[in-house]
């Protein structure tokens, strides 16, 4: 065989192999981008402005956090067949199920409230009126999971990711200087130093990159796309991707915000959206799209994780291979779910910090939970086979686990008494 052919060959498995992923890829690349979800937007905008660059070091953290974690969902979706409500059933019993589903649906419906503040605050930059947002957002969903296949969802949810990329264009318009961000930003150290403050800002970007929807939707979404244990490499692979880049969207808004609102306060992404209109008019208007489409993104993965669980629990046909008269207990949660959570949104007067500040704690009082069992499950030698967890992966998943833990009971502490942690 000579040098051309032995060049073709390698040619041939490598394009097989792009072939494969690409087959293979969504439930980790669509579940952590999603995750840049419209809360997740705001709270990089707000800590680039409060902090500059001074915790792009902690954010590098948390990819790898979140990878490990997700990745455990890929190997239990692909062995079990399962998702994870109706694993929780059927491991721990109805006690633990319905304790982690009903946690689960209450929390996600708030989030779902939290995605919609975000898509019509958003178009109201550009004069949309909210009930329109919501009306546009509805039929785009409706129409994504009407198709009546799992493959045509994901691909256009391909779409939206692809779109969460826009930051990246933003950041390189504010010319940010290289340099300082490599010295400022990727040297651990707290700016200010540690205070009350920015242990709530470290707490909300943990809880902005690691949710328990997460566990539950990708879990679910490896089952309903038909992933084996063969497929187990290239679904950690997809995992890996998506915690890259939902990492790297975190830096870009860091830097954007770091960059011309470093001392500003911001509340929202709307308000760093308008401010950056005064500053550069087509930067704001990018920050804004990236916001809707952020919401977006999050709402499509929120609704259904909560629709798979419900379904797999209550033995629904529950698949978005199923057409409408298949599954309509399915398709009719799926509805009710994300229309409430957007007409919520448009009650005059409705309590909505009160609901984002509900979410925060719910949060994170069942990310304990979620990995609490996430952990017991991936050790059930009977379930898991030669795919349980290993003695490094313990190690490694229980001590984040332990941390996580702890830093979000502080959390739900500093949120519901923020005097304790005053300095």
């Amino acid at each position: 065989m000579n040098i051309f052919s032995r060049i073709y060959y390698k040619y041939r498995r490598v394009m097989k192999a792009i072939q494969l992923f690409f087959l293979i890829s969504g439930p980790g690349i669509i579940v952590m981008i999603a995750d840049n979800d419209a809360g997740g937007i705001t709270t990089y905008a707000a800590t680039g402005a409060k902090f500059g660059y001074g915790l792009l070091w902690f954010l590098a953290l948390l990819g790898p956090v979140a990878y490990v974690i997700q990745e455990m969902t890929v190997r239990l979706g692909a062995v079990t067949k399962r998702g994870h409500a109706e694993a929780i059933f059927y491991a721990f019993g109805p006690f633990w199920g319905w304790f982690a589903l009903t946690d689960l649906v209450f929390l996600n419906w708030l989030t779902l409230i939290t995605e919609f503040i975000g898509m019509t605050a958003a178009l109201s930059i550009f004069g949309v009126h909210p009930a329109i947002t919501v009306l546009l957002v509805c039929c785009v969903m409706g129409f994504m999971v009407l198709r009546g296949r799992y493959w045509t969802w994901e691909k256009l949810s391909f779409f939206f990711c692809a779109l969460n990329i826009i930051y990246i264009p933003a950041a390189f318009l504010v010319h940010p200087s290289i340099s300082e961000v490599v010295q400022t930003g990727f040297v651990p150290h707290f700016p200010g130093g540690f205070n009350g403050e920015l242990f709530f800002f470290l707490m909300a970007n943990i809880g902005t990159t690691i949710a328990p929807w997460m566990v539950f939707f990708q879990q679910s979404s490896v089952v309903d796309k038909g992933l084996q244990e063969k497929d187990i490499p290239w679904g950690r692979l997809d995992t890996a991707v998506g915690s890259l880049f939902t990492i790297l969207i975190a830096f870009f808004v860091v830097i954007m915000t770091g960059t011309l609102l470093r001392g500003v306060e911001i509340q929202s992404a709307e308000q760093a959206a308008l401010k950056l209109m005064d500053l550069h008019r087509y930067l704001g208007a990018l920050l804004a799209i990236g916001l809707f489409n952020a919401g977006f993104l999050g709402a499509i993965c929120i609704s259904l994780a909560s629709s798979w669980s419900f379904g797999e629990v209550f033995g629904w046909a529950h698949s978005l291979n199923n057409k409408v008269r298949e599954a309509p207990w399915f398709y009719a949660f799926y509805f009710v779910m994300l229309i409430s959570a957007g007409l919520v949104v448009l009650i005059p007067g409705a309590p909505l910090v009160l609901i984002t500040l509900f979410v925060q704690v719910i949060a994170t009082t069942l990310l304990s939970a979620t990995l609490i069992f996430l952990i017991l499950l991936l050790n059930d030698g009977d379930l898991m086979g030669k795919y349980r967890n290993t003695l490094f992966q313990n190690i490694l998943t229980i001590g984040i686990a332990a941390c996580l833990i702890v830093l979000a009971t502080l959390y739900s502490v500093s949120v519901l008494f923020p005097s304790l942690f005053l300095p």
